[in-house]
């Protein structure tokens, strides 16, 4: 069962888990969308785990601290895990989806937070534009987290940001998410497609490469 008090993102209440793709134009939107439902999960006693860039880190803490969040003492009690991107996505300079999915699972894992709350999980995905082996898996990766998420109650936020991604990335990245933030506000997501189905859709494509 959800934690009595269902929490809050871009103007709508979440009833159930989701694996949510947010999409935005700038960090300072980013900011402004995402904040109230951070800082509400502290004002709740629910547990936060970030992924940012190594370069934001400072600044996503000091963001933080504004808003009134003990950041220090925050770290200390385990309510509050802020890693790099070497520290969560690409560990040993590649990324292994498989490994990423892992390190979902134990993030969330429920002896992590106290009985009743969640784990409110938000993660910058930028690190797929670096040039490291592994990247381009990440369309298959938000894929196989919709086969592991279903098992957790707790929302699950990748932000993009659509200056920096192709169009036809960003289509496929938000066919994978079965709830979307565009324009700061959470809907449904009308082009979702289940694992399964894109999982063969990925192969196919990767069959039809293979063969030219």
């Amino acid at each position: 069962m959800l934690n009595s008090k269902e929490p809050r993102l871009a103007g709508s209440v979440l009833s159930r888990s989701c694996h949510v793709c947010a999409f935005f134009h700038s960090k300072e939107e980013e900011y402004r969308v995402l904040m109230p439902f951070i800082k509400e999960g502290f004002e709740n006693g629910d547990r936060a785990f970030h992924v940012v860039d190594a370069k934001r880190r400072n600044d996503h803490l000091q963001r933080l601290a504004r808003e009134g969040i003990d950041v220090v003492d925050a770290e200390s009690r385990g309510q509050l895990e802020v890693r790099r991107w070497d520290e969560a996505y690409i560990k040993d300079d590649h990324f292994d989806q498989y490994r990423m999915i892992q390190t979902i699972k134990d993030a969330l894992d429920p002896d992590k937070k106290p009985p009743g709350k969640l784990t409110r999980l938000v993660a910058n995905m930028e690190w797929a534009l670096e040039d490291l082996p592994g990247v381009h898996d990440i369309v298959e990766y938000e894929t196989r987290l919709n086969q592991v998420l279903p098992e957790y109650h707790d929302p699950v936020v990748c932000t993009y940001d659509l200056s920096r991604f192709d169009a036809s990335v960003v289509m496929d990245i938000m066919r994978t998410h079965p709830m979307v933030i565009i324009g700061g506000i959470l809907q449904e997501n009308p082009f979702y497609v289940p694992p399964d189905e894109m999982l063969k859709e990925l192969a196919e494509r990767a069959s039809d490469r293979a063969a030219e």
